[in-house]
């Protein structure tokens, strides 16, 4: 492996990492939907704020969301739309390992 696939490799996995917690990848999710600021995602999972900033500062560093300061608020969008496109993948791999027990009893 060269440096430079080394490093696209760890990239990708970064972003991975970062969906890879159950609320940042409901938070992205819910950016999906369009922006959203700080405050409606705390409310909508019961955390404080500081919590959904840290979990918001991951997803920022690796590159899924964007953030734009509002006066006090600070709303956030997802960088790159497409970033969810692999979930039917992925809900087709739960589906099929799910068949696949159900074959077994």
């Amino acid at each position: 492996m060269t440096e430079k696939q080394k490093a696209l490799i760890e990239a990708k996995a970064n972003v991975l990492k970062a969906l890879g917690h159950p609320t940042r990848l409901w938070m992205s999710e819910q950016l999906a939907d369009g922006e959203k600021c700080v405050c409606e995602l705390a409310a909508s999972i019961d955390a404080d704020f500081s919590t959904v900033s840290k979990h918001l500062l991951v997803l920022k560093q690796a590159g899924v969301v964007a953030d734009e300061k509002r006066g006090k608020q600070v709303y956030y969008s997802l960088r790159v739309p497409c970033i969810l496109n692999f979930m039917p993948c992925v809900e087709a791999v739960i589906k099929a390992k799910a068949e696949e027990h159900l074959n077994l009893l």
